[in-house]
C-alpha cells in the first residue's frame, strides 16, 4: 500500500489491550483511567482478520503492543495465530518486560520473533518511583529470559525527558553493552501539543519514511499517532478501514487531542 506521498505502508501496529500492570508517570494519571468494556475490545479472531486483510494489502511487518500486551488472556494464542497468517516477516511485540519472563518461551514456540522492552532506569528506586511500584528485577529477569528463548534482537525503549546523557539513560546503555543488545532513546512525547522527534537509535519519528499504521484495542485503524484521525474496522469493513486510513495518511504528525499512549500503543 502506497499513501499520497509515496510512503510504503506495510507496517502495522496492533494495541491488544488498553489495560497495564504498571502506572508509569509518564503515560498514566495515579488513579488509572477508564478502561473499554470487554465488548468493546477486539476479539482474537477480529484482529487476525484485520491482519490477513493487511497482509493481503501489503503488510509484512506486526507489532503487538498495548497497554501491556502481557496481561491480556491467553494472549500467546493470539501470536500464534497471527505467526500463522502467510506473508508476515517481522512479528513483535513491545512490553514493560514484568511478566516476560513467564511467557517468553511460550511467545517464541508461538511464533514471536522478537521483542522491545520497556526501560527508564537501571535504579531500582527510582524505577519503583517512575512506574509507581514496579520491580526492576521482574524486568530484568524477563530480558533475560526473551534472549534465553531466542527473541532476538531485543530492544531496550528508553524515554529520556531531556538527553540520553543523563545518569539514567547511561544506566540502561551499560546494561544493554553488559547483554549485547540494543537500546533506543526516546524523547518524552505529548500527543495534545505535538511534541515528538525522531528516536535516538531507531525510526520512529521521522515522518517522511514512516510506513505505519496502528489499530487500536476498540478496532479503529489510526494513520498517525499524533492526528485524531481513526476508522473503524467494524464499521466500515478491515479492506474500507485501511483504505482511508492509508489515504488519509498525514505528511507528518501534528496534534492528538482524543487518544492516549496507553490505548493507542505509542
Amino acid at each position: 500500500m502506497y499513501d499520497n506521498f509515496n510512503r510504503n505502508i506495510n507496517y502495522l501496529r496492533i494495541s491488544v489491550t488498553d489495560r497495564c500492570n504498571l502506572r508509569c508517570r509518564y503515560c498514566m494519571p495515579e488513579e488509572g483511567v477508564r478502561l473499554l468494556s470487554h465488548n468493546q475490545i477486539l476479539s482474537f479472531e477480529e484482529i487476525t482478520e484485520v491482519v490477513k486483510v493487511a497482509v493481503s494489502l501489503g503488510v509484512s511487518k506486526v507489532r503487538i503492543t498495548g497497554g501491556e500486551p502481557l496481561v491480556r488472556h491467553d494472549v500467546v494464542r493470539l501470536v500464534e495465530q497471527i505467526s500463522a497468517i502467510n506473508g508476515i516477516k517481522d512479528l513483535s511485540m513491545t512490553t514493560n518486560g514484568i511478566l516476560l519472563s513467564k511467557y517468553a518461551i511460550a511467545l517464541r514456540e508461538a511464533g514471536l520473533q522478537r521483542v522491545n522492552v520497556s526501560l527508564d532506569t537501571l535504579n531500582p528506586s527510582h524505577f519503583e518511583y517512575l512506574t509507581r511500584g514496579g520491580n526492576i528485577q521482574d524486568v530484568i529477569r524477563g530480558i533475560d529470559a526473551a534472549l534465553d528463548a531466542g527473541l532476538k534482537p531485543l530492544k531496550l525503549n528508553c524515554v529520556v525527558k531531556e538527553s540520553s546523557n543523563d545518569e539514567d539513560s547511561q544506566s540502561v546503555r551499560e546494561f544493554a553493552k553488559s547483554r549485547n543488545i540494543q537500546v533506543r532513546f526516546i524523547q518524552q512525547m505529548s500527543l495534545s501539543t505535538g511534541h515528538f522527534s525522531i528516536v535516538e537509535g531507531g525510526s520512529g519519528g521521522d515522518c517522511a519514511h514512516c510506513n505505519r499504521l496502528r489499530l487500536t484495542a476498540n478496532g479503529k485503524i489510526k494513520p498517525c499517532l499524533f492526528n485524531d484521525q481513526e476508522f473503524d474496522v467494524r464499521e466500515l469493513g478491515v479492506a474500507e478501514a485501511l483504505k482511508r486510513a492509508v489515504d488519509n495518511k498525514p505528511a507528518c504528525g501534528s496534534y492528538n487531542y482524543t487518544g492516549e499512549f496507553y490505548n493507542i500503543g505509542g
